[in-house]
């Protein structure tokens, strides 16, 4: 009998852009074979070197982690759906979590009362059993910090403002740029170019002026992170980076703090809450992180608009339900949404025993080196080592001065047809990068080629390719089309 295999959207453009395929297996094994046999571009992002399934990558069958089965071995008897659950980067009973965190609220919330004008602002939670004054009172004792004033962030935090959060810690070091306003709700058009911490903490105060908001106008860090958190009852994670993410997941576990955890991709979602008593960490779910570039981040893959505003109101959510220890948390549970299909799914989620963090016999201690840990160095070295080799790069003035003077070359456009819908340079070829090896034949070694994408990186893997089939008069468009718009032709838009 077949079984489906539900396609995760950053790796379909290896899957010939579909979202599901069918498989005939005996075994979770036979399943992912079969599937690279007929998309051969998904083994390198599936498999190691030796066959052997990636650490970043989990495979479920129906809502089982093979892990926990028999693994690639897990015997498949038809009908199943397997769902490929990358990082986009035992459980435990829901009622148990709760304790810890709404126990040491409650006890500050004794301390408190609520002034006339907060029973009006918070009438419609009074009215609530479940929330009623004790509840209002915890929500105004507690103290949550969140990473990031972007597309989680911005949701999050209005909503836990207007909630009555008494104390609401924002972490953010970036600017505002138009390239948030799509998404970044929290941010207006005038606050362009401002500070997004700055601009954040006044829309919050707006909100409720009755909260206490603490900016961090910081980059989060190894050095710093411990001292920050160490004063809040509750993290909330809202960062886009890999490095912040495991950063984020060991502080919390560290300190024995809740960490609620949100993730977007494109028209995808994952939430979850980690760090609980007994429950598994980010890390039980993803050991180690996928190597740098891999998965592309929202600027390179993009993301839906309201996305963030959904995943980040049920990280809002699961927040409140901490503080008020009531309901059912997300501790032990990945929940999975696809916009596109208004579907959500739940995985079931385990603590692993060997995890380095919250395992039985822990071997992380403190923080580390979080850049090195996620490769990002070696990437940059490499990156670096790519960018300048001049012989194989071409400056945006040098080829519009060439192609002025008429000279023969094939302008080659590595990005997806969707940005070439965009902007595009003159007489440019399109083969997006996923498609070059099987257009190569497109391609004439005779001709200077100058290959170029958004900003350079793809289109210098572009070029390490076709050098490496034999092409030998290849350059890369350093910076890209956005450097063409910059220093050639600013009526070219830039995104």
């Amino acid at each position: 009998m077949p079984v489906k295999i539900l396609i995760p959207t950053p790796l379909r453009s290896y899957a010939g852009k579909k979202d599901a395929i069918e498989v005939s297996a005996k075994t979770v094994d036979e399943a992912i074979k079969s599937l690279i046999d007929q998309h051969a571009e998904l083994k390198a992002h599936l498999l190691t070197e030796n066959g052997k399934l990636r650490s970043f990558i989990n495979v479920y069958v129906n809502d089982e982690d093979i892990r926990y089965l028999q693994k690639e071995s897990t015997p498949l008897q038809g009908n199943e759906t397997i769902s490929i659950i990358p990082s986009i980067a035992g459980g435990s009973a829901a009622a148990k979590p709760l304790a810890p965190v709404s126990q040491s609220i409650a006890e500050a919330a004794k301390q408190l009362s609520l002034s006339k004008e907060e029973i009006l602002r918070y009438s419609r939670h009074l009215i609530i059993p479940e929330v009623a004054m004790e509840g209002q009172l915890r929500l105004k004792a507690a103290r949550v910090l969140t990473i990031g004033a972007g597309g989680l962030g911005a949701p999050l935090g209005m909503y836990l403002a207007a909630a009555g959060v008494g104390t609401l810690g924002v972490v953010d070091f970036d600017v505002v740029d138009f390239t948030n306003l799509q998404r970044q709700v929290i941010h207006s058009t005038r606050d362009v170019g401002r500070p997004k911490l700055e601009s954040a903490m006044e829309r919050l105060k707006g909100i409720n002026p009755e909260i206490n908001i603490v900016g961090f106008e910081t980059r989060l860090s190894s050095q710093n992170a411990l001292e920050i958190f160490k004063d809040f009852d509750i993290i909330v994670d809202g960062t886009d980076n890999f490095p912040t993410r495991y950063l984020v997941n060991d502080a919390c576990v560290l300190l024995g703090k809740p960490n609620v955890y949100g993730s977007i991709f494109r028209f995808e979602g994952q939430a979850s809450v980690f760090g609980m008593p007994d429950a598994p960490c980010y890390r039980c779910l993803y050991p180690e992180p996928p190597p740098p570039g891999l998965v592309p981040s929202c600027a390179e893959g993009g993301v839906l608009g309201i996305l963030p505003g959904i995943i980040g109101c049920i990280q809002a959510n699961e927040t409140i339900k901490l503080i008020l220890g009531q309901g059912e948390t997300l501790a032990g549970r990945l929940l999975l949404f696809d916009a596109l299909r208004m579907k959500f799914r739940e995985l079931k989620l385990r603590k692993d025993p060997e995890c380095p963090v919250c395992g039985t016999h822990r071997t992380l201690h403190q923080l580390i080196d979080y850049e090195q840990f996620c490769g990002i160095p070696q990437q940059q070295a490499k990156e670096k080592e790519m960018s300048t080799s001049s012989e194989h790069e071409i400056d945006a003035v040098t080829l519009k001065h060439q192609l002025d003077q008429n000279e023969k070359i094939f302008i080659l456009d590595v990005r997806e047809p969707h940005e070439f819908q965009i902007c595009r340079i003159p007489n440019s070829h399109l083969i997006p990068l996923g498609d070059l090896p099987s257009r190569i034949s497109e391609l004439n070694s005779a001709d200077l080629i100058v290959a170029h994408c958004k900003s350079g990186m793809r289109s210098a893997k572009a070029c390490d390719f076709l050098r490496k089939s034999g092409f030998t008069r290849v350059k890369n468009l350093k910076g890209g089309i956005l450097a063409w718009s910059d220093q050639v032709d600013p009526s070219v838009p830039k995104y």
